[in-house]
This record gives C-alpha cells, sequence and structure tokens, in this order.
C-alpha cells in the first residue's frame, strides 16, 4: 500500500515540475524525447494548444541533506527558465 502511495506522489510531482526548452538547450541538458506530445493545462484547467510538453530530463534535486532523482517536463517557448512546484 506504501509503494503505491509514494508512487502516485512521485507522479504528482512529475506533473507539477516543468522546465523550458531554451532553459535545457542552453544548459546542455540530455533531453528525451517523448513518443507523443502532451498537452499542457492552464492554471484554470483549460487545455492549453499553443504549448506542448515535448521531452523530458532526468535532473537531481538537493534540499539540505536530501537527493531525489526525478523527471522533469519540458516545454517550449516560455519566457521563464524553471517552474518547480511543491506537494
Amino acid at each position: 500500500m506504501k509503494d503505491r502511495s509514494r508512487k502516485k506522489k512521485e507522479k504528482l510531482l512529475q506533473e507539477v515540475m516543468i522546465i523550458s526548452e531554451e532553459f535545457t538547450r542552453k544548459n546542455n541538458f540530455r533531453r528525451k524525447k517523448l513518443e507523443k506530445l502532451i498537452y499542457m493545462r492552464n492554471v484554470d484547467g483549460t487545455l492549453n494548444y499553443i504549448r506542448l510538453i515535448v521531452d523530458t530530463v532526468k535532473v537531481e534535486l538537493f534540499f539540505n541533506k536530501h537527493k531525489k532523482r526525478i523527471l522533469i517536463n519540458v516545454i517550449g517557448e516560455q519566457k521563464w527558465s524553471m517552474i518547480l512546484g511543491i506537494l
């Protein structure tokens, strides 16, 4: 039961962490192409047909003495570099 709950939380973390395509290019991240493009949702829940999730990147996050490897979704055409949502 705990394992399933943990996987669910990790999936949620992946969904709320996004990084811009330009930032990944400038910082030489190794990107993995998605088989299928994924539409983003706006804050109000509507689909955003302009900006798509195109790739993922694997990163290591460090906070205090904790280290976590996660996948972050990459989207194009953004003015910001990264959004990390903490749940």
